[in-house]
């Protein structure tokens, strides 16, 4: 429950347990400190090889057996060392959490992690984007971890030897995938010039040439024996699909309810289609139009980033007070454009006293010029408000939470369930009834019931629905296509997110599934959306199974 429901707790030994595990794990992992606002670490850089692999797993199976010996010691007395209501919830989510880190970590799924979204390359390059170089003293800890990559390479590209005499190789598409990265962190443009330092700068040029040798070595010594196939099959899909979600699901029923829900979206958008151009008016003939539309044009980045911050701002302002009650330190978010250009968009979170805000990351394309708001309007709800920014900003304010909680446990079930609820919510309070805005908002809802339907069909091995053979990737790109009005540049980027990060796209629609499901029970036994959103926001991002039985009675 919430602070605004009762007093803030005296912080418990689990609290306590909970806090050193996570020092000891911003130590290890100086990347997760930057990300997490933790100071002291920030010209440091872990080395990803199997020693560093291992001792983050060394360190979880500590934090379980103080957990262990914690939860034995909890009987039904008053205790000072007894569990509160407060630690029964922490202690059900580090069970989960931990072991499942734990058996991935037994199944070889760290040292082997490679692929064009969450792999040590992505984590290496946006620690970056993070730092501030306002200072002298900024821009020696960028000199600094900059100086470090080569070591970081080295290590990684240890685990990935280690991972491929067990015969776990990557598979070339993603290999491929994260050579073109590392040539572009190379090149004469790279976004490493982009950091604040001087020109030619020693540490930035060292760094290009370790990127440089990293994909060079991945094309000549493990690209040869990767292969081309992208599936994971059902055994591993289940391990990361439980890890992504948060709860336990029926893949088979999952597939089905997806490629129904693809059905109800159609329909829907074909009604809306005659509603904007009349009747008989193709799906497509309606998107061509609304592409088209100079209404919803932006041309240019800094048109781009204006809008963001305008609509950002305003949903704030509009929200705090009716659905949501927003504290000061999170009415402030900053829009800024992320120079990978990988086509990504996402939020990064605050630190812990705000002195860095929330911010919302549009990675352009190279060549893209034109924005088209009736499609991006639900984005910004969905990495701002109400979405990531408010979860993410809400959960680190809460101080009945220990740090662990409030920084380092994220669910993407639970989040980016959240962030598409929160598109919908934006939907029931009024602000996608202009007709271009609500196709936007469907157009978003059918690409996250397609990932569900081309994630689970691919890595299991179904049959397409049509029954004209077996899901791969293309099929998977054509299936996405008709399914979306993404431009091909963001739609690439996404299909090769599938292939290598199964599990976690379908979270987002599974995920927003079981929000409105709890939402309509909590709402049953007579909760207030508004204290729906208040109660289980403060909790955290936590697996969806628990928030279920936390919330509910």
């Amino acid at each position: 429950m919430s602070s605004e429901h009762q007093p803030a707790r005296e912080p418990s030994l689990l609290d306590a347990s909970c806090d050193n595990f996570l020092a000891d794990l911003a130590k290890l992992s100086p990347t997760d400190a930057t990300e997490w606002g933790i100071e002291g670490y920030e010209g440091d850089l872990q080395d990803f090889s199997p020693d560093y692999f291992t001792a983050v797993a060394d360190r979880t199976r500590e934090m379980v057996a103080d957990l262990d010996a914690l939860d034995d010691s909890t009987d039904e007395s008053d205790d000072d060392d007894d569990f509160d209501d407060v630690d029964y919830v922490t202690a059900a989510v580090l069970r989960d959490r931990l072991c499942l880190e734990l058996d991935l970590h037994h199944h070889g799924e760290d040292i082997r992690n490679l692929n064009n979204i969450a792999s040590p390359v992505q984590t290496i390059r946006d620690t970056l984007l993070l730092m501030p170089h306002d200072t002298a003293e900024q821009k020696d800890a960028i000199r600094s971890r900059l100086s470090k990559v080569e070591a970081a390479l080295q290590g990684y590209r240890e685990s990935l030897v280690e991972a491929a005499n067990q015969g776990m190789v990557p598979p070339t598409r993603q290999i491929n995938e994260v050579i073109g990265q590392c040539n572009a962190l190379a090149d004469a443009s790279s976004m490493l010039d982009e950091l604040g330092l001087e020109e030619g700068n020693a540490e930035v040029e060292s760094a290009k040439t370790a990127f440089d040798d990293f994909s060079g070595w991945l094309s000549a010594e493990l690209q040869p024996s990767s292969s081309n196939e992208d599936a994971v099959g059902r055994e591993r899909y289940a391990r990361f699909s439980k890890l992504f979600v948060g709860d336990s699901v029926d893949l088979d029923e999952a597939y089905e309810w997806g490629l129904h829900r693809l059905q109800e979206i159609h329909a829907e958008q074909l009604k809306l289609a005659e509603e904007l151009y009349g009747p008989g008016t193709a799906l497509r003939t309606a998107v061509r139009k609304l592409n088209a539309d100079e209404r919803y044009q932006l041309h240019g980045t800094d048109a781009l980033v204006e809008w963001m911050q305008g609509v950002a701002d305003k949903v704030i302002s509009n929200l705090n007070g009716t659905y949501f009650d927003i504290p000061e330190q999170i009415q402030t978010i900053e829009c800024k454009i992320d120079p990978a250009g990988t086509g990504g968009i996402f939020y990064t979170q605050p630190t812990e006293d705000f002195s860095r805000p929330g911010r919302m990351w549009w990675s352009v394309p190279a060549g893209q010029e034109i924005f088209h708001t009736w499609q991006e309007l639900t984005t910004v709800h969905h990495e701002g408000a109400p979405g990531h920014h408010l979860q993410i900003g809400l959960a680190l304010m809460e101080p009945n939470l220990n740090s662990w909680r409030r920084n380092a446990c994220w669910n993407s079930g639970h989040g980016e369930g959240w962030a598409l609820y929160a598109e919908a919510l934006m939907a029931e309070l009024g602000y996608m009834d202009d007709p271009g805005y609500r196709m936007g908002l469907l157009d978003s809802q059918r690409l996250r019931a397609a990932r569900v339907v081309v994630d689970i069909g691919l890595h299991l091995g179904k049959k397409m629905p049509d029954g004209s053979g077996i899901w791969d990737k293309a099929h998977m790109k054509s299936f996405m296509r008709e399914n979306t009005a993404m431009d091909d540049a963001n739609l690439a980027f996404e299909v090769n997110r599938y292939l290598g990060w199964p599990g976690q796209a379908p979270s987002y629609a599974i995920g927003e599934r079981l929000w409105h499901k709890t939402r309509d029970d909590a709402i049953a036994q007579g909760m207030t959306p508004r204290q729906f959103h208040s109660e289980a926001l403060a909790l955290g991002s936590i697996p969806m199974s628990i928030l279920r039985e936390t919330i509910l009675d």
